[in-house]
């Protein structure tokens, strides 16, 4: 198996091309295909297994269908670091989609995170 046994969109496959993803791993291939039918999951993996990817890469292929210009997906994380990671993921797998992602997380200053965030909170 491969990542284009998903059917993902060009665009996506080129950010997985481009972040050197080659075979999917156990979670992603358990993942991928139900969460891209719209169906929930609940995964559970050990840690460097691919588990962000197996939930972005399909979060961006829904992503990708929709209108654009406001705000349309929300990813708690239980840790800034996390949080950080995530929206890592999304820069590098959505890099040709032309999707952006911010973080926002509390013990620092908010306002320049509204200031981040107020772009696509307006468009609503």
């Amino acid at each position: 198996m491969n990542f284009n046994s998903f059917a993902l969109n060009p665009r996506i496959q080129a950010g997985i091309s481009s972040a050197g993803y080659i075979t999917p791993t156990h979670i992603q291939q358990q993942a991928i295909p139900p969460i891209l039918a719209g169906k929930d999951v609940l995964g559970l993996a050990q840690t460097g297994t691919g588990k962000t990817a197996a939930f972005v890469l399909p979060i961006l292929e829904h992503l990708l269908n929709g209108a654009r210009g406001r705000l349309r997906a929300l990813i708690l994380s239980p840790t800034r670091e996390l949080a950080e990671q995530t929206h890592t993921a999304i820069g590098e797998l959505g890099r040709q989609t032309g999707l952006r992602s911010l973080t926002i997380y509390g013990g620092v200053n908010a306002a320049p995170q509204i200031k981040r965030l107020r772009p696509a909170w307006k468009s609503r």
